[in-house]
């Protein structure tokens, strides 16, 4: 389980990328932060059962920084990477009149071999506890998460429904990601 969350002031675009993330993410639950710390945030997970915390930070407005953190205890510790987000496209501006309620997810294997991509992809894999296949259509799985190059050399996290392979969003370009935290 995950618990996803925001920082402290959310605006209604952070608000709504948090409930198009919980809609494609298994698993998650999500809660609106209000006043609590770090601290408090541990103890909230740890009262729930929840492992893991995904906070999802503003700069300028707008979804400027995606955090992970593993619950010990009452404390969170921050894992590798630190995502920091150039833009986001959310699912009503891909036509979506509804949110999909995905049961399960796959990570799709990069055709290119860019290793900043691949890894990032390793580490997406491991927190969120997904598969990663290469196939085009894998069987069992509700939608899938791509990770490719936009024509800028931005890293791009987009999500698709199976079993038509239709682009629902949450779309996330990377800005760049910090590894030693």
């Amino acid at each position: 389980m995950i618990l996803l969350t925001t920082s402290r002031r959310p605006t209604r675009r952070i608000r709504t990328f948090l409930h198009d993330l919980a809609s494609v993410i298994p698993g998650t639950t999500r809660i609106n932060r209000g006043k609590l710390s770090l601290e408090g945030l541990a103890e909230e997970a740890a009262g729930r059962g929840i492992e893991k915390v995904m906070v999802i930070d503003r700069w300028k407005g707008g979804p400027g920084r995606i955090r992970f953190f593993k619950v010990s205890g009452s404390e969170l510790t921050e894992v590798n990477p630190r995502i920091y987000v150039r833009g986001i496209k959310l699912q009503r501006e891909f036509g979506m009149k509804r949110r999909p309620k995905v049961r399960s997810l796959s990570l799709r294997e990069p055709k290119e071999g860019e290793p900043k991509v691949r890894r990032l992809l390793m580490a997406l894999s491991e927190f969120l506890e997904a598969s990663i296949v290469e196939t085009d259509k894998p069987e069992g799985y509700d939608a899938e998460m791509r990770l490719t190059l936009d024509d800028l050399g931005y890293i791009r996290i987009s999500f698709f429904l199976h079993p038509k392979m239709v682009e629902v969003g949450p779309r996330i370009t990377v800005s760049h990601l910090v590894w030693s935290i």
